[in-house]
């Protein structure tokens, strides 16, 4: 039988063997007091990876001694919850923890309502995602929010040295532990990602070795291929994928597309940048590209992983091969930068509004013609303030789509905007 991970076999079983979270688990405090009363209420558990979410729930489970069910938001769906709240209605009270809470759609959060309403289940959610955002309102109602704090150097080195001196395995390593700021910040406070650095450290250098800052560094580069939702990494990723997309290369933003999902990076995350991605580099070259991400965007919200990367593959390949212009973009970067040189201009008086009969004496809205009396919907008018009359802000780039928009306006505004 092979050894279970470090991080899972030092996994607390007690209150008192938890790192961390003393606003929650220490003595007083209103968790602890709940399940000291066996009596919890449903809850959602938010905080940052590796700090003790599963590790909390786990520990009521053993604590209240009531049955105790385990999914996963990444894996699991309606079915599986259904199945569980039946299996739940032959037990006196049973324990329901979903992992990642916040990956359930709708259809799924809902689901568990009726269920948690008449206690049928005492549901445990964790969350790294604000809950007011990610997890429905009539759910959230039902369940009290504890927020878990990030874990402190203090916490984390303790943790390490713990490893070092109880486990069974590293304990006979005798490792001497000369440094941890590698460890601690590799880790980025996650104390998972840590107690596993520790052991792949462990396990390279074997017996009597002293571990050092360079010693990690050297190890964790060799070793090991981190995807930081909140990291380095996370940026250069969506760069790269960003990038690939813009090159028009649907194998590159695949590529980067699939380390993002395997890294478990938020589906959200990912449309969204797309959406951004449709409207800055492809803009009126391809107008269609903003409501495929925009309908992308929508159904992932509705679907989530695991069928949610099929979606987000198809857009992505969409934007890769599509025409590209960022000339909307542009356009709206250089009107920005005019207001901030030029200030607040006045509105021409033709083009004010004249509710009143006071602005109307003022000359408000005189002048102004009204486009749709005209020829081709068209008059020439002036539409910018006098001291930046002719400034032309949008260029259309030359492609099919902009090249239609070129001539439409070159023919209506003449040599006023030069098109």
């Amino acid at each position: 039988m092979s050894m279970p991970p470090l991080a899972e076999r030092l996994r607390p079983t007690t209150l008192e063997e938890l790192a961390g979270q003393q606003h929650l688990t220490g003595k007083g405090s209103i968790l602890r007091t709940a399940i000291e009363h066996g009596k919890i209420p449903s809850m959602i558990l938010w905080g940052p990876p590796g700090v003790g979410k599963t590790t909390i729930a786990g520990i009521i489970a053993h604590s209240l001694q009531q049955p105790f069910y385990t999914l996963s938001a990444i894996s699991s769906g309606v079915k599986e919850v259904r199945e569980v709240i039946e299996e739940a209605k032959n037990q006196q009270s049973a324990i329901l923890f979903i992992d990642e809470i916040h990956r359930f759609n709708k259809g799924q959060q809902d689901a568990l309502l009726g269920a948690v309403e008449k206690g049928i289940i005492t549901l445990i959610g964790a969350t790294t995602e604000n809950p007011s955002f990610e997890v429905n309102s009539a759910l959230l109602s039902r369940c009290q929010v504890y927020v878990l704090k990030a874990l402190s150097d203090d916490d984390l080195t303790g943790l390490i040295q713990y490893a070092l001196t109880k486990d069974k395995v590293l304990s006979e390593l005798h490792i001497t532990l000369a440094e941890t700021s590698a460890l601690i910040n590799i880790s980025g406070g996650d104390a998972r990602k840590l107690l596993n650095l520790l052991e792949l450290v462990c396990e390279t250098t074997g017996k009597n070795a002293t571990i050092t800052d360079e010693l990690v560094m050297q190890i964790a580069q060799q070793k090991i291929a981190l995807y930081d939702k909140k990291g380095e990494q996370h940026y250069d990723i969506i760069s790269a994928f960003i990038k690939s997309m813009r090159g028009s290369d649907p194998n590159g933003a695949v590529y980067w597309l699939a380390r993002m999902i395997e890294g478990g990076e938020d589906v959200k995350f990912i449309a969204r940048r797309m959406v951004i991605f449709a409207s800055e580099d492809i803009g009126n070259a391809n107008p269609n590209a903003l409501l495929l991400a925009t309908s992308a965007f929508q159904a992932v919200n509705l679907i989530g992983y695991p069928e949610s990367r099929i979606i987000l593959s198809q857009c992505a390949v969409y934007l890769a091969s599509s025409a590209k212009s960022n000339a909307s973009y542009m356009a709206i970067e250089e009107a920005l930068s005019a207001v901030r040189k030029k200030g607040d201009l006045p509105v021409p008086l033709h083009l004010r509004n004249a509710p009143t009969s006071m602005m109307k004496k003022m000359d408000y809205g005189k002048d102004y013609q009204y486009a749709h009396h005209f020829e081709n919907n068209f008059v020439l008018l002036e539409f910018l303030p006098e001291a930046i009359s002719g400034t032309r802000f949008y260029s259309p780039q030359k492609n099919a789509r902009e090249e239609e928009i070129r001539k439409f306006l070159k023919e209506r505004w003449k040599d006023k905007y030069h098109y």
